[in-house]
């Protein structure tokens, strides 16, 4: 089976994609909003394409990956004026307070990596290292000089996916104490220094 990337897409598949990044981050948004319909619905309305690639078998999109840079972010429509105005005043605060604790901020010359998903039914066939690939290249074509991830302790596959290509960890950061909010007990970030890659 040929899997074809693709910088960005059409936003008529906003749900699809949003039912996507809900299978495999769900469980980080859980407590920020309870109801899975309700975070789908959010989320398919907070995407901007241009800052994602996503991997097509024929027609069918089966992966996507996102990234942050200064200019902007695949989830960038999700501020805290969109989450009042869809969950309400508190429980639109509340989400803004449990997102914040994922958010990073890309340093100068950075390409922040917004995370990976993949259809379940297409895992193991090597679409994911084909979307940090092209993440990767986009990111040295457009004179960035790192890209930085962080990768959860519950996700060791993904780390070795991230090591393979040579990322390199920096720090970890421990959610022990907040395990129950945010789904997950420790963080690691990982760089890649493109200033060394030829």
């Amino acid at each position: 089976m040929k899997i074809r990337i693709e910088k960005g897409w059409d936003l008529a598949n906003s749900l699809l994609i949003a039912e996507l990044y809900e299978e495999a981050f769900g469980f980080k948004f859980l407590r920020a909003i309870p109801s899975k319909n309700q975070r789908i619905n959010i989320l398919s309305k907070s995407f901007i394409p241009d800052y994602s690639f996503a991997a097509f078998a024929d027609t069918k999109m089966v992966g996507l990956a996102g990234f942050k840079v200064e200019s902007g972010s695949l989830t960038g429509g999700m501020g805290a004026a969109e989450l009042i105005d869809q969950l309400g005043f508190v429980r639109g605060l509340w989400a803004c307070l449990v997102f914040s604790l994922f958010d990073r901020e890309p340093e100068e010359l950075q390409l922040v990596m917004d995370g990976i998903a993949v259809d379940s039914a297409f895992r193991g066939q090597g679409i994911g290292s084909l979307l940090l690939d092209n993440i990767i290249t986009y990111a040295q074509e457009n004179n960035f000089e790192s890209v930085r991830l962080d990768v959860i302790d519950s996700n060791p596959r993904a780390r070795n996916l991230y090591e393979s290509k040579g990322f390199i960890a920096l720090k970890d950061e421990s959610f022990i104490h907040v395990k129950w909010l945010v789904g997950f007990s420790s963080a690691t970030t990982m760089v890649l220094d493109l200033t060394k890659i030829s």
